[in-house]
């Protein structure tokens, strides 16, 4: 049932976000109340197609009830035990991700992106270190346009100055490349002190872009040839965002280790790091440790996420939906004139606006609320596109629709 709560009741709370928040954030000018699949609904009952997903995060949509009744059927058992104990949801949880992986040997279950790329982190350093590598042979690289978390070794990785500036000194040990170019990639590992790649198969924050076809094989062979391991940040892309369940299975190659979160709690936090065989054994007791991480609410749900996104209908939802997506927003371009390139794969897409709307992404986010519409950038001039991956046709069409309109609006 809708909440129709007054006008007033809203701009009393967005006063106190305003006051009491410490202001890294920027939110849009409405306080959501509720959602069912793609659609939800602000505290004065207005009602939004849903392209943003919780920043592909929500991949079943809201409210949806087999997620809720592993919800709550897990909080009426068991909440916390922390990892001094065992319970089952995290167990189940850790064998169903090796299984679905076909790579992994171990899990390592956290509480978030930035956690999973922090384990990442440690584990590769400290395979090296267990290699006889001294600490300047242990040099990570990363591409520039990457995004890997905002705690000071992850915002470090991330090769982007925007994210770093006011936080130096950073941690030493990382460098950055150009994203697709295998010669660049090449000339930082000469020198033998690279311990590990570590690098988005689709870059989400840098603007959506995917990696070129044969690159992250050309990054295997690297990584072969100078005894560096592999680690894929499939944080936002991973779990069927991009058609299967991870995104590198389409570029053909095995990591070494994936990171995972966003999308694995359907909208619990959670984070995972899978590890193979290679680095399997490397982080023994106490090397790391998490007190929150593999909480038996966010496993129990998890593991429903992870058996309904391996599901085949969903791939063939992501597929069906990507290209309606790809078709209506090539018809508005084609009315309106506002798009460099449609890029991307699945439902995480990237839409570039050309010259005349350089500058007015946050402007057309504006607009498309008004209309109806929730939507993301992705760097200073790309719409991002990650809705729920089960999300209907008619959603689509519906989104599409407020998207013409506020795009029309901000032409005027």
């Amino acid at each position: 049932m809708t909440d129709m709560t007054s006008h007033d009741d809203t701009e009393v709370l967005l006063g106190i976000g305003r006051e009491r928040y410490v202001p890294v954030y920027k939110p849009r000018a409405m306080v959501l109340d509720h959602g069912r699949g793609s659609r939800l609904w602000d505290k004065a009952g207005k009602e939004y197609v849903d392209f943003a997903g919780g920043i592909a995060v929500c991949a079943l949509g809201h409210a949806d009830p087999e997620l809720i009744e592993a919800l709550t059927t897990q909080a009426g058992k068991l909440w916390h035990t922390s990892n001094v104990f065992n319970s089952e949801p995290p167990l189940r949880l850790a064998e169903a991700l090796v299984t679905a992986s076909k790579f992994a040997e171990r899990v390592f279950l956290c509480n978030s992106g930035t956690e999973a790329n922090e384990a990442a982190i440690k584990l590769v350093r400290k395979h090296a270190a267990l290699q006889a590598r001294a600490p300047d042979k242990r040099v990570i690289v990363t591409a520039r346009g990457s995004f890997h978390g905002r705690t000071l070794a992850a915002v470090t990785a991330t090769a982007q100055p925007k994210y770093q500036e006011g936080y130096e000194p950073l941690p030493g040990g990382f460098r950055y490349v150009d994203f697709n170019d295998l010669a660049q990639l090449e000339a930082a590992m000469a020198g033998g002190d690279v311990c590990a790649v570590m690098l988005e198969p689709v870059q989400g924050e840098g603007g959506v872009m995917p990696a070129a076809d044969g690159y992250l094989k050309g990054v295997r062979t690297l990584c072969n040839q100078h005894d560096a391991l592999l680690v894929l940040d499939e944080i936002q892309c991973g779990m069927g965002r991009t058609g299967p369940l991870l995104a590198h299975w389409a570029d053909g190659v095995v990591p070494d280790v994936v990171t995972l979160a966003k999308a694995l709690g359907g909208g619990i936090p959670i984070g995972a790091m899978l590890v193979g065989p290679e680095a399997a054994q490397t982080l023994q007791f106490g090397a790391h440790g998490t007190t929150f991480g593999g909480n038996p609410l966010a496993a129990a749900v998890a593991r429903v996420v992870l058996q309904r996104i391996a599901s085949p209908d969903i791939a063939a939802n992501v597929a069906r939906q990507s290209q309606s997506l790809r078709e209506g927003l090539a018809a508005i371009h084609d009315e309106l004139d506002v798009f460099d390139e449609i890029r991307g794969r699945g439902l995480m897409l990237g839409v570039v606006l050309n010259a005349t709307f350089v500058g007015r992404a946050g402007e057309i986010l504006d607009a498309a609320a008004a209309r109806g519409l929730l939507l993301l950038q992705a760097g200073p001039d790309v719409l991002r596109f990650v809705p729920a991956l089960n999300i209907t046709d008619e959603d689509v069409a519906e989104g599409l629709m407020h998207l013409r309109a506020a795009l029309g609006d901000i032409a005027r």
